[in-house]
């Protein structure tokens, strides 16, 4: 069992002030994350936006225009930081706002900052422009950039007291990582190629005939891309059915902003299996409004009901 105790304590103005920074990231940068954190009581909300802001910075190092060798400096700079924060290093008084809140958050809650350390190795992959033969070697890149933050939230979230299976629950945290991510590679699958970076499996590409590339709002000529989506999606739709089995474990609250963050992305991915050649014209998104139907939906438990009920039957 993981548990999460609410932090007490009196939180002093200058760590406000850097959780403060960290939710305007959230807030502005990630859409789809902030309206599942908005979810949590103060506590963990602001561990999350830690959470969330340190990764952004990471990203943002393998996205930016640097030259390759100055964002492997500058990952490397990240990770020392980390270990400053790891060591407790990092002082309230200290320059760096992300690195304030996120040193506060670690002490408050059992947040394995390893993961961390896995999201800036993901991001090197990318740097070295890594390409993936085969579903299995896709994970291990997966299992770093998504997998890994499941299993940090997870250690803001805690489980439930009692919770049945609770020791599996980092596996289920991770695999709803990896059903997340596989969900973004194929929505980003043109601006991904339009920046250099392949992430589908070249033994599935070369299966559906797409082996060519993504270069267009059309697919490449005498391909099977519906196909490939259509793939693609039956594999990231079995990876969330298994990564739902956390839902149980968490409090209501917890509960509700995986249910939302997630809910979020398979309807993304209904979108996408519904018409594969809209990734290739843009990126799909959901309006703001059905967003807030899955966030209520995520806060109604019902999602959670569901996934009980389905294990249930399982057992019976």
């Amino acid at each position: 069992m993981i548990r999460a105790v609410e932090p007490q304590e009196h939180v002093s103005a200058p760590v406000l002030a850097a959780y403060s920074y960290c939710e305007a990231v959230t807030s502005g940068q990630a859409r789809n994350f902030a309206y599942g954190i908005r979810l949590l009581p103060a506590p963990k909300r602001r561990a999350m936006s830690a959470l969330y802001a340190f990764s952004r910075r990471v990203d943002d190092i393998g996205d930016g225009a640097l030259a390759d060798e100055v964002k492997v400096a500058r990952l490397d700079d990240t990770r020392a930081l980390l270990g400053r924060i790891r060591d407790g290093a990092v002082e309230e008084d200290d320059t760096d706002p992300v690195a304030v809140a996120l040193a506060h958050a670690a002490r408050a809650f059992p947040i394995p900052l390893g993961g961390l350390d896995e999201l800036i190795d993901g991001v090197l992959a990318d740097v070295r422009g890594e390409t993936y033969e085969t579903w299995d070697d896709l994970k291990v890149y997966c299992r770093c950039v998504a997998g890994a933050i499941g299993r940090l939230s997870l250690g803001v979230f805690g489980t439930e007291s009692g919770a049945r299976g609770a020791e599996r629950a980092p596996e289920y945290a991770d695999t709803l990582g990896l059903a997340l991510q596989l969900t973004n590679i194929l929505r980003d699958v043109r601006e991904d190629a339009e920046g250099g970076r392949t992430y589908l499996p070249a033994d599935d590409l070369a299966k559906f005939g797409c082996s060519a590339g993504f270069h267009g709002p059309t697919p490449p000529e005498g391909s099977d891309f519906a196909g490939l989506v259509h793939f693609e999606v039956r594999r990231a739709r079995t990876l969330f059915a298994e990564g739902y089995r956390l839902l149980p474990m968490l409090d209501r609250r917890s509960g509700a902003c995986v249910a939302a963050m997630a809910g979020i992305y398979r309807r993304l991915l209904d979108r996408i299996e519904r018409e594969p050649e809209a990734v290739l014209r843009g990126r799909v998104s959901l309006p703001g409004r059905e967003k807030a139907y899955v966030a209520v939906r995520g806060l109604s438990g019902l999602d959670t009901r569901h996934v009980t009920r389905r294990t249930v039957r399982r057992r019976a």
